[in-house]
């Protein structure tokens, strides 16, 4: 038994340390700007939707699975709404060009959204203590997922829009 609490300790090493490595990687990248496009703050949610779509026609969810994944969709959006109030969104005040950087904020937030996700995981473990199986679980993060990014593209494009209009008054 020793050497299986083992394993499982060194696993959670090993996802800590790359998770680190990542999360590394991304304060590194915090400070370049990138040209924000408006126009294409659409394709990367409407590519998963199709997905998200496909996966929900061919393998549906059964019974209360739908719940979950209603929910996690619900919990999704919440959180891309508030993703995407933390991103920094700048404008040119000549030219009206869109630039953003990430925030320390937005790298805290996805620190915090892998430690609950992996301490949901630990809480529910299997998942049958709530009747699921691996197939609702992946819907609902499909879910969670679709939530998020969606959400974060609408809260950026509604702000973007409010920018520049107050942008093009001055």
């Amino acid at each position: 038994m020793q050497a299986h609490e083992a394993q499982g300790w060194i696993s959670y090493a090993i996802t800590a340390v790359i998770i680190g490595i990542v999360f590394a990687v991304r304060w590194r990248r915090m400070s370049v700007v990138k040209p924000l496009k408006l126009e294409r703050l659409w394709v990367f949610p409407a590519v998963y939707a199709a997905v998200a779509l496909y996966m929900f026609v061919m393998y549906p969810p059964q019974g209360l699975a739908w719940l979950f994944c209603a929910l996690a969709l619900i919990m999704g959006a919440a959180l891309g709404w508030q993703r995407g109030k933390l991103m920094r969104i700048t404008i040119d005040p000549e030219s009206h060009a869109l630039n953003t950087t990430s925030s320390p904020a937005a790298v805290f937030f996805l620190i915090a959204i892998v430690a609950v996700r992996t301490g949901a995981r630990a809480i529910i473990g299997d998942g049958h203590a709530l009747h699921l199986n691996a197939f609702a679980i992946t819907d609902m993060l499909v879910a969670l997922a679709l939530g998020l990014f969606t959400t974060q593209r609408v809260e950026i494009y509604l702000r973007v829009k409010r920018m520049l209009e107050t942008a093009r008054v001055r």
